[in-house]
Formats: structure tokens, C-alpha cells, sequence
């Protein structure tokens, strides 16, 4: 990390911004944001985002190593669908607690 900065890293300045990572994860981020959600309906559990979208967004945004944003994008796909399960887990106990105290 040293040598990438030429500097010790702030953590005052933690998490990150966006802009302080490399373009490719830069451009992994904003085809995450425009890929669409994909939830099941029975279970209300998240699954991850619709990767049919994928490559007309490649093209779109005209991504040149769609190869390295793709694995970029895939590790933020499994951090946020993790994420985003979790919290739904977390209503879900609170909906189930409340019921139960009716």
C-alpha cells in the first residue's frame, strides 16, 4: 500500500472515496450501481445482481478490460449480496419478535 501511495495510509480519511481506487474499480462500482437487483420472491431473500445487463453496460460504457472490471465487479457483488441478506435477516428477527409480542 506504501508504494502505491508514496505514503503511510490516512485512516482519519477511511473508508476510502471512490476516486482513490483504480479506474477499473472505479468502473466496476458504476456497473454496479446500474445493474438490476435480483430478489426472490418467495423467501425475500436477496440474490445478487442480473448479470444479463452485463455486457450491453460493458459496451455502453465502452469498458476496455472487461475482464479485470468483471472480476472486480464480481467480489463487489458477493460482499453486497452478503450485505444486503444480512440486513434482511435483521427485519426479518425484528418483523418475527414484534408478531411474536402481539
Amino acid at each position: 500500500m506504501v508504494e502505491q501511495l508514496g505514503q503511510e495510509p490516512d485512516y482519519d480519511e477511511m473508508p476510502p472515496e471512490i476516486s482513490d481506487f483504480p479506474i477499473e474499480v472505479q468502473e466496476a462500482f458504476l456497473l454496479h450501481t446500474m445493474m438490476p437487483d435480483r430478489w426472490d420472491g418467495a423467501s425475500g431473500s436477496y440474490m445478487g445482481k442480473d448479470w444479463v445487463a452485463l455486457e450491453p453496460l460493458l459496451n455502453i460504457n465502452e469498458i476496455e478490460d472487461k475482464r479485470i472490471c468483471c472480476f472486480f465487479l464480481k467480489h463487489i457483488e458477493s460482499a453486497h449480496t452478503m450485505s444486503v441478506n444480512e440486513q434482511v435477516k435483521r427485519q426479518q428477527e425484528v418483523q418475527m419478535r414484534r408478531n411474536k409480542s402481539k
